[in-house]
Order: structure tokens, then C-alpha cells, then sequence
């Protein structure tokens, strides 16, 4: 399972990496011919814009398979050993929820509605622009699940009791 995470975060890292050099290339683009030349590309704005949207929800997926995301702990630290798995596990199935619901489903019928909407400049379909959100759902699922898996192999093993123990390091 560690191979999958592995492989996962290579494949969203390096297409978030793709999109920031890509954003990078054409912002400068626009800047270039706007300020230089006085003549904006529409074109060019409304790649960055796109590309800025699909990089921020793909590095959010990112982020949280990770387990970097943002998090209100104050409760969570008041617990160590297995009820703090108990507590994880049963925020890892809230997650997977609403990422099923929300991303997933969600997204996917907020795609399909839009797939016939073209955007201005480029011409494309918003179907394409929203894809990206039932995409980011199946790749937060994914990393849920795993991290589900995780949980439970720390729960059933000798190290459960120590799990959330903050140990600090000299």
C-alpha cells in the first residue's frame, strides 16, 4: 500500500509542478503584453486562472494524503493510544464521506451540467475546467482509505498505546 501512496503523490506532485511552471510561463506571457506592449491576451488569463484552479484543488488532495492539512486538534489532543485511532479513523470516514458526496458525485453532475458551456477565450468546455473536482474526491478517497488501513494496523499492533503521544526530541 505505501507503493500506491508512492506512486500517488509522484503523479499529483509532478502535475501540480507542470501546472506552476505552466502558470509561471504564461503569467509572464501576460505581463510581458500587457505592460510592454499594451495589448492583454485574454487567452493567456484565462489558462492561469484555469490552471491556478485545477493546481490549488489538486495540491489540496495532495496535501491531505499527506496528512499536512489543516486541522482543529484541541480535542483530538486530549486523547493518545486507541481511542485516538478511534478518533482518526472515525474522521477518515468523515472525510471519505464527504469527498464521495461533495467531490465525487458532486462534482462529477456539476461537470456533466456544464459540459456544454464553452469558456470565452479558449474555447473549451467548463466540463473540462470542472473535472478537476470529481477527480480531486477520488484522489482523496484513495488516500483516505489508505490511511484507514494504516490506522487499523497501528491500532491491532504493539505501538497503539503510544500513538498520539507527543515525545519531544533533544
Amino acid at each position: 500500500m505505501q507503493a500506491l501512496r508512492t506512486l500517488l503523490d509522484r503523479v499529483v506532485m509532478t502535475v501540480c509542478v507542470i501546472l506552476f511552471i505552466e502558470m509561471t510561463i504564461v503569467g509572464t506571457y501576460q505581463i510581458v503584453t500587457r505592460y510592454f506592449f499594451n495589448s492583454p491576451s485574454t487567452i493567456s488569463e484565462e489558462i492561469v486562472t484555469y490552471s491556478f484552479t485545477w493546481l490549488s484543488i489538486l495540491a489540496a488532495a495532495y496535501v491531505f494524503g499527506k496528512r499536512g492539512h489543516l486541522a482543529m486538534t484541541f480535542l483530538l489532543a486530549k486523547f493518545t493510544g486507541k481511542p485516538r485511532i478511534a478518533l482518526d479513523l472515525f474522521s477518515e470516514v468523515l472525510i471519505f464521506f464527504t469527498a464521495l458526496f461533495l467531490l465525487l458525485i458532486g462534482g462529477y453532475d456539476i461537470a456533466s451540467e456544464n459540459s456544454t458551456q464553452v469558456t470565452n477565450s479558449l474555447g473549451i468546455s467548463m466540463g473540462l475546467v470542472y473535472a478537476v473536482l470529481p477527480i480531486s474526491g477520488a484522489l482523496i478517497m484513495i488516500y483516505s482509505l489508505l490511511n484507514i488501513a494504516d490506522l487499523l494496523k497501528t491500532f491491532g499492533s504493539d505501538k497503539a498505546s503510544e500513538y498520539g503521544v507527543y515525545k519531544h526530541e533533544d
